[in-house]
Parts: C-alpha cells; structure tokens; sequence
C-alpha cells in the first residue's frame, strides 16, 4: 500500500449507502467525487444531502448512468469507482462498466451488491432475477478484465430488525412472535455506516483486490431464536413463539403478489435456507472484512439498543 490516497468517484451519493460511503470517503481522506443526476437537485433530500457532502469537501460532477460522456468526464477524475445504485437499477451499471474500459484509467470497481452474496444465493426460482443480475454484472466485469472488489455484507440492520422479522410491522411484537423454519439458522446484520467503513477502507488495499469481502462478525450474527431471546429479555417477558414451517413459508410467497413477496423471499433466504451464513469464506477469492480489519470499531450489539428502543416506544 502507497500513502497517497485513491480519488474514488461513488455514483448513488443521495442514497442511504451511498451518502454514508460519501462521508466514510471523506472521513479517510481519499479526494472523492460524487456523480449526481441533474433531477436530485429538486429533490429536498437530496438537495441537503449534496449540500452536507459538499460542505465537507465532496466534489460534485453532475452526470448519469445513461449520459457516456459525462460518465467518462467523471471517470477520468478518479482511481476507483464506488457505484450504490438501487437494486432496481443493478443493470445500469452495464453502461458503467463500458465507459470504465473506454476511460481506462480505473484500477478498481465495486459494484452495487452490499446484500447476500449472489453467487451464494439459493433462491433463484423465487426471487425473479434480483440475484441473477448482480451476478449478470460480476461475469460483465470480470469479462472485461476490470479490477474489482465485490462487498457483501448481508442485511442491513434497518431492514427487517426493527419488526423483528416480522413481515407487516413496523416495531417489535409483545404477545406473539412468528419464527420461520426451527428459527436456528442465522442472518447478518450490519450499520450501513459500518458497511461503509469496511468498504472505504478495501479500495487502496491489494488483499481485496479481484476478491469478495463478506461481512459476518459474530456478535451481528445471529438466528430468529436468539433475536426474540434478546427482546424477551428487554421487555422481561416471554413471548408465545409460532413456527412456520418451509413449506408454509413457500406457499405464503407464492399467494402473495410481486413485488410485496419480496420480503418473504429473503428471510426464506437468509433463515431457512441459511444462504448468509451456510459457506465457509474461501480465501483464495475472498476475506472477511472484521477479521481483516480488527481496527474497525464497528456496532457489534446494535441489537440491543436498537431493540430497546423500539421497546421504550410501546412502553
């Protein structure tokens, strides 16, 4: 590793993700550029948010996706593209990934996975192609012979945790909670801050590079069994557990519509079919990120508050 620092260009800088990349950028010192559309200037929230992220020094391009020259008027300014697009928009990036072999200058690129790893994902007759295009894109890279480095890092703990993974609600249960499978196999939770920082904190390092960084420290790692465990004991009362069996759980996301089965799909996923956490992280073409990067002081019990504090709600 050089001391200089990488000039990373991040598309998606409005986003959830995207604006905490932006600040983990910021944060380490790297001369950063977010690529933003002329739209999310009268978007309310994004207009604060380009604000925020320029007064502490981010460079604003304006471009998109679909304009190629100034995609690669943009790209021309940086080492390492960051792209955190919306799920919806994963194949947008095939226009990214050609103006990146035109510009020629970018020696690394993550693209927009930051969930369960694609290649791992056993769900592929139910999930009509979410997984499939993220790995469509990881081939399209990897064909083009374009540095990579691809972040998972499973759930975030803004999804499904605040209901305790219970689809249709919006905080904690305190009478009945419903458990999918024998509610013992374990999901991932990080802070997408957290996420960020472990994602900044690859693009000067050759260990990541051409490799998969999955993020699963365990004390974020944990089944449906334990998680009530915790909430039962913040509210110091037990909780009346109803088991869903995998064939019912399959039956509900094929009588519900798309795209509000989507849900369903991935607690099947993550909690019956175990695809966070069934595989053992192969090092010779990936690493895990809290293990090779202890200095990072990430929220390992985000649980517990967070739960408590949904608590303190109903209290």
């Amino acid at each position: 590793m050089t001391d200089s620092k990488s000039k990373l260009l991040i598309i998606g800088v409005t986003g959830n993700l995207g604006f905490e990349l932006a600040n983990a950028s910021l944060n380490a010192s790297h001369p950063t550029l977010g690529l933003v559309r002329d739209s999310a200037f009268s978007d309310p929230n994004k207009l604060h948010k380009i604000q925020l992220l320029s007064d502490s020094g981010l460079k604003i391009v304006k471009g998109s996706l679909h304009d190629e020259e100034s995609l690669i008027e943009a790209l021309k300014q940086a080492d390492v593209v960051i792209c955190a697009v919306a799920s919806k928009q994963v194949h947008d990036q095939k226009a990214l990934i050609s103006a990146m072999k035109r510009a020629g200058c970018i020696k690394r690129f993550i693209p927009s996975e930051f969930g369960s790893d694609p290649d791992r994902t056993r769900v592929s007759h139910l999930d009509h192609n979410f997984y499939s295009r993220k790995s469509e894109i990881r081939r399209l890279v990897e064909s083009q012979g374009i540095p990579y480095t691809y972040v998972c890092c499973n759930f975030y703990t803004s999804y499904l945790l605040p209901s305790l993974v219970q689809p249709g609600l919006q905080a904690p249960p305190r009478d009945n909670v419903t458990i999918f499978g024998d509610g013992n196999v374990r999901g991932v939770f990080m802070k997408e801050s957290d996420v960020a920082a472990f994602t900044i904190s690859t693009v000067d390092d050759p260990r990541t590079l051409n490799k998969t960084m999955s993020l699963r420290p365990p004390g974020n790692t944990l089944s449906m069994n334990e998680l009530v465990t915790v909430w039962e004991s913040k509210i110091g009362k037990k909780l009346e557990r109803n088991y869903i069996s995998e064939e019912e759980l399959l039956k509900r996301i094929q009588e519900t519509p798309y795209p509000d089965n989507m849900q369903l799909v991935f607690i099947y996923s993550a909690f019956v079919k175990g695809d966070q956490t069934y595989y053992d992280i192969d090092s010779s073409n990936g690493v895990e990120g809290t293990q090779l990067y202890p200095h990072i002081k990430y929220k390992t019990d985000v649980f517990l508050p967070l739960i408590h504090t949904c608590a303190m709600s109903l209290l």
